[in-house]
């Protein structure tokens, strides 16, 4: 049984977590859909265990508080602005670094990555964010070597995705490498995944 946790957090961009948090899930339907037990538990964590407001105004509740987590199989890390308050939270920053060494897959969504980087996490590797996000990473002096124009970039077993729906790609990609891309393609499926906006947009 693989542990997915997501940390969660006041005005977190809420696609950036809720988003991964379907794909992840999806994976035990799938399962259970073809008679097969689940084989990952997925958690929301938040600092103290308690509800979070998510930047549009939706509320979430944790499952599990930083402090009850000690290990977990994958860690995920949405962004939004509340992700900038993060940075200046030594007791978030000190549990990402304690956490990462026992994570197959250390992940970010949007300017979660901002969180990685201030954990030392993504020191002279390739990493993304969201797009309008690039020049304020840099004033930051937060390290890591940013990469444009793709849906999420991995290094190692650091899988950072840019901006909001660009999750939702990383999670089934990350599916993908946990199972198989032909499961991960289940999952997608499942989800109904066949993005076809109205409108283009280059960025």
């Amino acid at each position: 049984m693989k542990t997915i946790g997501i940390f969660i957090f006041n005005d977190a961009e809420e696609l950036d977590f809720v988003g991964p948090y379907e794909v992840f899930t999806m994976i035990n339907e799938v399962l259970n859909y073809q008679s097969k037990a689940d084989e990952v538990q997925v958690i929301l964590i938040s600092e103290d265990g308690q509800d979070i407001t998510g930047k549009k105004g939706m509320r979430v509740g944790a499952h599990a508080a930083m402090t009850e987590i000690s290990k977990l199989d994958v860690i995920l890390l949405p962004g939004g602005q509340g992700a900038r308050a993060q940075l200046e939270n030594e007791a978030v920053i000190n549990w990402v670094q304690s956490i990462a060494p026992s994570c197959e897959w250390v992940t970010s969504v949007c300017t979660g990555s901002f969180i990685l980087a201030k954990a030392d996490l993504t020191k002279g590797k390739r990493i993304s964010t969201y797009w309008g996000a690039f020049e304020e990473f840099t004033s930051l002096g937060l390290e890591g070597k940013l990469v444009s124009k793709l849906r999420y970039v991995r290094d190692g077993n650091v899988v950072t995705s840019a901006g909001v729906s660009a999750g939702i790609d990383m999670a089934l990609w990350l599916t993908g490498q946990m199972f198989s891309p032909a499961f991960a393609r289940l999952v997608q499926r499942g989800m109904q995944y066949d993005p076809a906006p109205p409108y283009t947009a280059d960025v």
